[in-house]
């Protein structure tokens, strides 16, 4: 047996087991005043607590009359009151749980009811954020012959008095302290217990009308046009930005879980980020702010969710990320396209709304989402040289691949679109040229980024002149900034098209010194890393050797070539809007050329 006798160095000295203070005081504020968002929180929590009383009545006395809440504000008493006719409490669980930290009866009942919502024993506290006094008169259905009035101003001293029985249940009247007067206030208080308690199945009543409803429209039989109109009229109780436009059932959610998802009738930008979920826990609002359930690329969605096994966290105002929710937002996510499907089956009307509004968010979710892109690629519009297309249309009219532009200067590619009657898709704006990209490797197309080495060789083949015509064009031309290229391009017609390079572009940005400000030094050296190999003009002028005045220039002597040679060059850049992302170009010098050079053609020197 090992030798239990404290070490020497404590021989004779005295040795205690003590226990460590608890200064209630503090803990309480610490619990009452910061476990929770906001003081109204109080008000759900003395309705659930009357909701579970009713619960553990029809458990433990089952026969009794049906259950009924009553909330009443009374702004001239600056109170609030919750009747219940639940199984009310005796005096020792009056001690038990109202005047004991942490302490609730519904933890034992769990094991009997999933019904019941209550489970830490501390929603009673935040009565103490609201309210100078709380007044609770009870009976219980055990003990119907004696009633108890329980009175505390701050949870740590109370009084208990026996007092005349009243029916069996419980009465809690919050007198309210300075600044939460709101909470008296009939309007408000109606308008807060019907959101946090729409879904009981316990009648609650503000005072005499209820604010919850169990004709929930996941539960109905209903024609589909009806089901549409009844989970509309739900998402348009929950989502207070946007208002809906059209809404449908969640459907094969796991657990037991359902609700219902609406697409939004606002936020027009790709990259907005507008989700509202809310979550119900037994009946009970618990969060209205879980938009981790719908996935990244919803931003344009709301959802309300109704389950029973969720866990909620001590506020129960937020929800544990555990295995249950983790199944149900994976549910929530293909559940939704499910919903995006039907609609486009069944309510096409409705839809081609959806599509309207939304198509540039959809794009981005169509990246983000397979099957999405599966049900939505031929519907959806991308912004091109000619407007809004579809990318069928886009492939349609482009033979050589979908064409994009990725840098902000697009002149060229309209002068050469136009020329063409091809469209060019604007891979600058949100999702456009992922989505390009994903469309073309799906139906086996090819992708030229305009801008790029690659894709401008695609466009313009390189024409084989002689090394010293190469050098004279470049000197009449180009400049330090421009690389002339002669190529061949349809149409003929089109002498010369100027295209800044998106590479040299980037390359010139991270070098910026407003840039090294604003990107990481990790990301950034990582960054210019690449554009070490970037090397190379900001920009080329493709000379076409097809069109007759480029021919004419080539073969000129070097009077007319000192005539042509503005011509071209000028019309190429002016054609360009004059700017690119890498490159200035001074367009009043050019004007001044392109002038200087009509005037010679009209009026030649003698």
């Amino acid at each position: 047996m090992a030798d239990e006798r404290p070490p020497a160095s404590l021989m004779g000295t005295s040795v205690a087991l003590e226990e460590a203070g608890v200064d209630m005081s503090g803990l309480l504020t610490v619990l009452s005043s910061h476990l929770y968002s906001t003081p109204e929180v109080a008000l759900r929590e003395m309705v659930q607590n009357a909701h579970d009383s009713c619960t553990r009545r029809s458990l433990e006395h089952p026969g009794g009359p049906a259950p009924r809440i009553v909330v009443e504000a009374s702004p001239s008493a600056r109170t609030v009151t919750i009747t219940d006719n639940g199984a009310g409490l005796t005096d020792d669980e009056v001690r038990a749980y109202l005047a004991t930290l942490g302490a609730g009866y519904t933890r034992t009942l769990r094991e009997r009811s999933d019904a019941l919502i209550g489970a830490f024993g501390l929603g009673f506290l935040t009565a103490y954020v609201v309210a100078e006094r709380v007044a609770v008169t009870t009976t219980s259905a055990t003990d119907p012959d004696r009633g108890w009035r329980f009175t505390s101003r701050d949870g740590l001293r109370f009084t208990l008095e026996q007092v005349e029985r009243r029916s069996v249940g419980t009465k809690v009247v919050l007198h309210l302290k300075e600044g939460m007067e709101h909470l008296s206030d009939p309007a408000h208080v109606r308008a807060l217990v019907a959101r946090y308690a729409a879904l009981l199945p316990h009648p609650v009543l503000v005072p005499d009308r209820p604010v919850n409803d169990r004709d929930l429209p996941w539960g109905q039989d209903l024609p589909d046009h009806r089901r549409i109109e009844a989970c509309t009229r739900w998402a348009e109780r929950f989502d207070r930005r946007f208002r809906p436009l059209v809404a449908g059932p969640l459907q094969g959610l796991p657990d037991g879980a359902q609700g219902v998802f609406w697409i939004q009738d606002g936020g027009r930008y790709g990259s907005s980020d507008n989700r509202a979920v809310s979550v119900f826990v037994r009946g009970m609002l618990v969060d209205d702010d879980a938009v981790e359930l719908l996935p990244d690329w919803a931003g344009f969605c709301g959802a309300v969710v109704v389950s029973d096994t969720l866990q909620p966290t001590a506020s129960r105002e937020s929800l544990k990320e555990d295995a249950a929710f983790d199944r149900l937002r994976a549910a929530v996510r293909d559940a939704l396209i499910e919903g995006f499907t039907t609609l486009a089956d069944k309510q096409p009307a409705h839809w081609s709304r959806v599509l309207r509004r939304h198509n540039e968010a959809l794009l981005g979710a169509c990246v983000e989402a397979p099957r999405l892109f599966d049900l939505l690629h031929e519907h959806l519009t991308v912004p091109t040289s000619e407007g809004d297309l579809t990318l069928r249309e886009v492939a349609r009219k482009s033979p050589e691949g979908l064409c994009v532009s990725t840098t902000r200067s697009d002149g060229h590619a309209q002068v050469l679109y136009r020329a063409l009657g091809r469209p060019i898709v604007e891979g600058t704006r949100f999702a456009a040229l992922p989505m390009a990209e994903r469309y073309a490797t799906a139906h086996g197309l090819e992708v030229v980024h305009l801008g790029t080495d690659e894709g401008d060789r695609t466009l313009f083949p390189p024409s084989p002149l002689p090394a010293a015509q190469r050098a004279w064009l470049q000197e009449l031309l180009g400049d330090d900034d421009t690389e002339v290229v002669p190529s061949h391009f349809a149409p003929s017609s089109l002498p010369s098209v100027w295209v800044p390079d998106a590479n040299v572009a980037v390359k010139q940005h991270l070098e910026d010194d407003e840039a090294d400000a604003r990107i990481a030094s990790g990301l950034l050296a990582l960054a210019r890393s690449w554009t070490a190999t970037v090397d190379g003009p900001a920009a080329k002028l493709y000379l076409n050797v097809d069109n007759g005045a480029v021919q004419r220039l080539i073969d000129a002597d070097e009077g007319a070539r000192a005539v042509l040679g503005p011509l071209v060059r000028g019309l190429a850049l002016l054609a360009a809007k004059g700017r690119s992302d890498t490159v200035e170009v001074d367009v009043l010098a050019e004007l001044d050329a392109v002038t200087a050079a009509l005037v010679r053609v009209v009026a030649p020197p003698e």
